[in-house]
């Protein structure tokens, strides 16, 4: 949350509004279903699909939200990335080596 409130802050844009466009840059989110309690809420929402956030910040908050693979993926990663297809490399690239 932190990272989030920080890069919505610099911009002037909410955290709700980062976090949604950073989703739509993830390679396995084909789209994004939100909404809110209020016309304020789903507004703000809405404004995330035009938001295009720099490398750096998809960087940065991919960094703080990768997490850590569990068996057998850390031992493919580790050893066997040359045979990875297409689906192994996009379910890897979202997943830190521990």
């Amino acid at each position: 949350m932190d990272v989030l409130v920080s890069i919505g802050d610099s911009r002037g844009i909410s955290a709700a509004q980062v976090a949604l466009a950073w989703l739509l840059t993830r390679p396995a989110v084909s789209s994004l279903v939100f909404g809110g309690r209020t016309e304020a809420q789903f507004r703000d929402n809405f404004a995330a699909v035009s938001l295009k956030l720099t490398a750096e910040e998809v960087a940065r908050l991919t960094e703080v939200s990768t997490i850590p693979l569990i068996y057998p993926y850390w031992h493919q990663r580790n050893f066997a990335t040359e045979r990875f297809s297409p689906a192994d490399l996009a379910l890897h690239q979202d997943f830190a080596v521990k």
